[in-house]
């Protein structure tokens, strides 16, 4: 009995880690699919600002950092005022472009 309470408290441990989510492939894929209307530095593209007319946040701000990361996939899910749903991003995708994006600090 105690092997085995053993055995699954360090497979606990260890999910985590085997789950966790990759800023690397990240950042490739937000250079795909966010870096058009979010510049390369999480600044945001200024012709994109002025054609949309849009006061786009810079994701390295205090304010978007702060965002918890079920709230950044939200946005990227659902989108946000004039900001689209990027539907291409889902499952881990959507994961490792939130680990990016909190890189960018």
């Amino acid at each position: 009995m105690r092997m085995t309470i053993t055995l699954l408290a360090a497979a606990a441990l260890a999910a985590p880690a085997a789950f966790a989510a990759d800023s690397k492939a990240g950042q490739d894929i937000y250079d795909k699919s966010c870096k058009s209307c979010h510049g390369a530095d999480g600044a945001a593209n200024p012709g994109m600002v002025k054609m949309l007319k849009v006061d786009m946040k810079d994701l390295k701000s205090a304010e978007v950092q702060k965002l918890s990361a079920a709230d950044i996939k939200k946005i990227i899910t659902e989108g946000k005022d004039k900001m689209k749903p990027v539907k291409s991003v889902a499952g881990a995708a959507l994961d490792n472009v939130v680990a990016y994006v909190k890189t960018l600090k």
